[in-house]
């Protein structure tokens, strides 16, 4: 998500500072050059020499005759966003006032003046984040343009938010936004049919792929709701066992898209076909069951011989189709041959039969993987694509985005 983009880290004397050595990492995984500059009382929490093994740059714990606030984020400057991350209250009222005494603040309105990005990500206990003078600094530093990445409030305190809320943020702040101002729907993951209170009918389907468009869309500037299905366990990065992606006290389970959650066919459409009543594109990844059935109130005893009766389940992009005759719509057609021309073949129908921006087809085998392999079908070509579902979803966003630029110059 940040490759080439240069971050200057500001660190503030928050406890949450021993957390910037694993951000600074995870910066650099996603491509970023990263500077640290620490306050005096961020030195007293963790040691300079840690952000400067973690950045491999040295660190910035004074303003000399070097000039070093200039050097950063003045006019021409090497960072091309200032990240603060934590950032106390006293920070943050300092960036309000223009008080320049830390080399972070003098960062901070260095970068302001001269049109550097500035995200900040506060943390702070929450009696301090709920005090009205806060609020209002953070309000006017909003309206001049800086980005916010909210923390979680939980334990009274206002904690510092995930890597994976600031590093979306800092990439979206810092790139092309192609997408800015388009509201994208993505489903994604699996829909789960109940045959009696206990058992479902499902498929292995994970998420990843829905979740990293979501993702991509969204640091490329679009408003992002995902219709999410059943998740497994394990299914999602980095956590334990995840049955609910909605939002609770300690913020969005994935702050780059606010969450519809299903469980059925029938939801998924219903939720689908609402979210998509003031959307620009639609993204359907989602692995839909194509088949319902009537379930049991109790549990189907074990053992016994027993036929279900099946009823096929609506075709989501079919409904959206009809209601929607113009909106671009990216497909998802999932295959078992292994066979490319096939996969294209069985793409291209499903690309003429709803009028589709374009397919992607891919094998069966990939469900649960971190890893795919696909084909990006359109009307006149195909493109095959091999590598992580991340960098898959950033290619269809960036996709998405040429589609709707066509869309809005005809």
């Amino acid at each position: 998500m940040l490759e080439g983009v240069n971050v200057a880290l500001g660190v503030s004397g928050s406890i949450a500072a021993v957390k910037t050595v694993e951000l600074a990492h995870e910066l650099r995984r996603q491509g970023a050059g990263v500077r640290a500059v620490m306050t005096d009382s961020a030195q007293h929490i963790i040691h300079p020499w840690a952000l400067e093994f973690a950045t491999e740059r040295d660190v910035v714990t004074e303003i000399t005759g070097g000039v070093e606030h200039v050097d950063l984020c003045g006019y021409d400057g090497w960072a091309d966003v200032l990240l603060i991350a934590p950032a106390t209250a006293n920070t943050v009222g300092k960036i309000a006032g223009a008080v320049d005494d830390t080399p972070v603040t003098t960062c901070a309105t260095t970068a302001l003046g001269a049109d550097t990005p500035v995200v900040i990500a506060p943390a702070m206990h929450e009696p301090m984040y709920d005090h009205p003078g806060v609020l209002e600094a953070i309000d006017t530093v909003e309206d001049w343009g800086v980005s916010f990445v909210d923390p979680r409030i939980e334990e009274g305190k206002a904690k510092i938010a995930s890597d994976e809320a600031i590093v979306c943020e800092t990439a979206r702040v810092a790139g092309e936004r192609p997408l800015a101002g388009e509201r994208v729907v993505v489903t994604s993951g699996a829909t789960s049919e109940p045959i009696d209170p206990v058992r479902v009918l499902t498929n292995r389907s994970s998420g990843r792929m829905g979740r990293a468009v979501a993702q991509a869309c969204y640091v490329r500037g679009a408003d992002v709701t995902l219709v999410h299905g059943h998740v497994g366990p394990h299914s999602l990065e980095g956590s334990s066992p995840v049955a609910d992606l909605s939002a609770g006290e300690d913020g969005p389970a994935l702050p780059y898209a606010s969450v519809e959650q299903v469980e059925t066919a029938a939801e998924l459409l219903d939720a689908t076909l609402e979210a998509c009543s003031a959307a620009d594109a639609l993204v359907s990844t989602a692995a839909i069951a194509d088949y319902t059935l009537e379930p049991s109130e109790e549990k189907l005893r074990s053992g016994a011989k027993r036929t279900l009766d099946l009823e096929p389940t609506a075709k989501v992009i079919d409904e959206v189709r009809e209601r929607r005759p113009t909106l671009p719509i990216v497909g998802f057609k999932t295959e078992t041959s292994g066979d490319d021309g096939a996969m294209i073949e069985a793409a291209r129908e499903t690309l003429a039969r709803a009028d589709l921006a374009f397919v992607v087809a891919n094998d069966a085998s990939v469900m649960g993987s971190d890893r795919t392999r696909a084909l990006l079908v359109h009307e006149e070509n195909a493109a095959r694509y091999e590598g992580t579902k991340a960098d898959l979803g950033a290619e269809i966003a960036e996709s998405l985005a040429v589609v709707l630029g066509d869309e809005t110059a005809t």
